[in-house]
């Protein structure tokens, strides 16, 4: 990546493919965890060897988060489609992904904390999330600044 603006009818650098291509399956899965969380709730989240505690706190999740999660995941499956098509619109979709997910993690531990369900796995896991969001939105914010995306 470089801070030059790109000519005009540059190729998209090789790299803008395999970082878009990567983090539209990461966040498709996100999306797919989603649908199935509504779709299929309690089977789901036994389905992936969630405790009791963990599927309690889940069912426990007023609607204001439930928008708040649906704005963390959409929005990186949309900001991922975005970089792919080169719009400047993924630096903000994946700014509002990056948003919600944080705050789902403040109410996680914070407003709603639940010792039961915090298992290291999970921490880890959530941890791994967080470097994928701000990599994405680091990213997309870099091409954006080097002209590659419109």
């Amino acid at each position: 990546m470089t801070d030059t603006p790109a000519p005009a009818g540059a190729k998209t650098p090789w790299h803008l493919w395999a970082v878009g291509a990567f983090s539209l399956v990461w966040n498709a899965y996100g999306a797919y965890d989603y649908a199935m969380s509504k779709l299929q709730g309690v089977a789901y989240y036994q389905s992936l060897g969630m405790s009791q505690a963990q599927i309690d706190q889940m069912n426990a999740m007023p609607g204001w988060m439930t928008v708040v999660w649906a704005v963390g995941v959409w929005g990186a499956a949309l900001g991922s489609i975005l970089l792919l098509v080169r719009s400047k619109l993924a630096v903000p979709v994946f700014g509002a992904s990056l948003a919600g997910f944080v705050i789902s993690l403040i109410y996680s531990y914070g407003i709603a904390p639940n010792p039961e369900a915090s298992t290291q796995m999970m921490l880890i896991m959530q941890g791994v999330i967080l470097a994928g969001c701000v990599f994405f939105l680091w990213y997309a914010m870099g091409q954006a600044k080097s002209g590659v995306l419109r």
